[in-house]
């Protein structure tokens, strides 16, 4: 059985303190939690890179809303890869759709061979694809290594029988992570479910934007 990992969405110098210190194998830093995540100040991305030991993955999200980008947008995405990779990183966590709700795989393998030869996570805009199977095929022809996806549900549980199916057909070619509304109060359904290598949680359990260290540590006592 591959050993069960958890990844901590960081909007905050906090967060991705907190994440470090109670165990977390992997860190996603963003900004905007209301946004859902965007990309962050570069200076931010070198404070934490200076302080982490763990893997740190950055989204690159110019901005809220969809996930159909402009060509000035595309731009902005392209430079603020580049410049993170100055910076280490171990990843980046980005995807981009044709308006049609499909995975735009020319701009999507552009920026996965710009980001090379780091791990790529296409993140959440999976969940408002038209057709998860053919996207799920997309994501795989781009090259990413990883789909970050609820199931196309407001959060795990209800998109667990989509998890499911594109587990079962992802296979051993990519990996699915659950993520999206995931604490440790629903973890055990998605582990009798699932057999996903990476979890991924804000572990937010108040009004704030920062990860509760308790919490952190409730689910990997699931491990």
């Amino acid at each position: 059985m591959k050993k069960k990992q958890l990844e901590i969405a960081c909007f905050n110098y906090e967060s991705a303190l907190i994440a470090q210190e109670n165990g977390a194998d992997r860190i996603e830093l963003c900004e905007n939690m209301q946004l859902g995540g965007t990309t962050p100040n570069y200076i931010l991305g070198a404070k934490v890179r200076e302080k982490l030991s763990i893997k740190m993955h950055v989204i690159i999200r110019p901005r809220g809303g969809d996930f159909v980008y402009s060509d000035e947008e595309i731009i902005v995405m392209k430079q603020d890869i580049k410049q993170f990779k100055k910076l280490g990183v171990d990843g980046f966590v980005f995807g981009i759709l044709n308006e049609d709700g499909s995975v735009n795989k020319s701009v999507n393998e552009e920026l996965v061979a710009l980001a090379a030869p780091y791990f790529c996570t296409f993140h959440r805009a999976f969940d408002v694809v038209a057709d998860v199977e053919q996207a799920l095929e997309d994501v795989i022809d781009c090259g990413f290594n990883a789909i970050l996806t609820s199931g196309q549900g407001t959060n795990v549980l209800e998109g667990i029988a989509v998890l499911e199916k594109i587990q079962k057909l992802a296979g051993d070619r990519i990996v699915i992570m659950p993520g999206g509304g995931l604490r440790s109060s629903n973890i055990q359904l998605l582990l009798e479910k699932l057999e996903p290598t990476f979890f991924h949680t804000s572990a937010i359990t108040n009004n704030t934007e920062t990860a509760d260290p308790l919490e952190i540590k409730k689910i990997q006592a699931y491990f």
